[in-house]
């Protein structure tokens, strides 16, 4: 079992390109199920080919007797499908045992977002005379502009902007690539941090060094970016519980709620499926409310 999660993961990184913390998110899902079938067991885990429908109903009860989340739950579902429709690929096992199982019902929880507002408090708190707060600036307008996500974000090389077209090219889940605009309030936050950055040493250099990096001139982490907005949050005294993927909230709910289209929107944040994107539909609904009152005979 363990040589066929390790197989796996060796998979997920060089075929799938798939990003550190998914493949992290994989591992810990396979080895819970290793443990817990050597557990029930008595022994070693079984080989893929031994386990079944059975076994992993088994599973998913013992996961909801330990209180596990509905999501933790359905996430966990999604790896076993994954890993084993691997193994019917590469003959480990003849049928998927966890395709029959049915995901937990859950509710969807709407997406916390910032007000046009807050956005604009949280863009001008970085101090403009600072080199790193020149950067910060540069991070969140480049995340509100482009609707990108916090590993895009980090991934982004020199040879990703594209000034003059007003686009950045954004490599997204897997292996898919999109051009994402940016505005001139982002433009401009990144031209004055490119600037400053000459100054500091960078490794590596050239078109694939690193957009944002540290004060050593090492890329910037994702959880570096999640550290640097926490101390704005707290500046500012803006909601806590934002994160990083706030911005991107933000990003389409504020365009949704301008009136653009939801197809457009689900191309601007490189969602796969429309049924993604339509969540942000419940959360703009101060447009359609406006629509209703000057329209609406009955409104007022």
């Amino acid at each position: 079992m363990l040589t066929a999660v390790n197989r796996f993961l060796q998979y997920l990184r060089v075929e799938r390109n798939a990003s550190e913390l998914t493949t992290k998110s994989y591992r810990e899902d396979l080895t819970a199920l290793a443990d817990y079938l050597a557990e029930s067991r008595g022994g070693e885990p079984p080989s893929p080919g031994a386990v079944s429908v059975l076994d992993l109903r088994g599973y998913v009860a013992a996961l909801h007797e330990s209180g596990y989340a509905k999501t933790t739950i359905a996430r966990r579902l999604a790896s076993l499908r994954s890993f084993f429709r691997f193994g019917q690929r590469e003959g480990w096992t003849q049928a998927n045992p966890a395709k029959p199982l049915r995901n937990p019902r859950r509710g969807r929880s709407l997406p916390h977002f910032l007000s046009d507002k807050d956005v604009g408090r949280l863009l001008e708190a970085p101090p403009a005379d600072e080199p790193l707060g020149l950067r910060d600036r540069a991070i969140l307008e480049t995340m509100y502009a482009a609707g990108v996500r916090v590993g895009e974000l980090v991934g982004l090389d020199d040879a990703d902007l594209d000034f003059a077209a007003g686009v950045v090219r954004v490599r997204g889940k897997g292996r898919r690539e999109r051009l994402a605009p940016i505005g001139s309030y982002a433009t401009r936050a990144l031209r004055r941090w490119l600037r400053v950055r000459k100054l500091h040493p960078r490794e590596p250099a050239g078109p694939r060094a690193a957009v944002f990096v540290n004060k050593f001139g090492r890329r910037i982490t994702t959880r570096s970016v999640g550290r640097m907005l926490e101390k704005y949050l707290k500046l500012t005294g803006l909601d806590r519980r934002t994160t990083p993927h706030s911005l991107r909230h933000s990003f389409a709910t504020h365009l949704l709620d301008r009136g653009a289209d939801i197809r457009g929107v689900q191309e601007l944040l490189g969602h796969k499926s429309l049924v993604t994107t339509q969540i942000y539909t419940h959360v703009s609904i101060s447009a359609l409310r406006k629509a209703y009152e000057k329209a609406h005979p009955r409104a007022r």
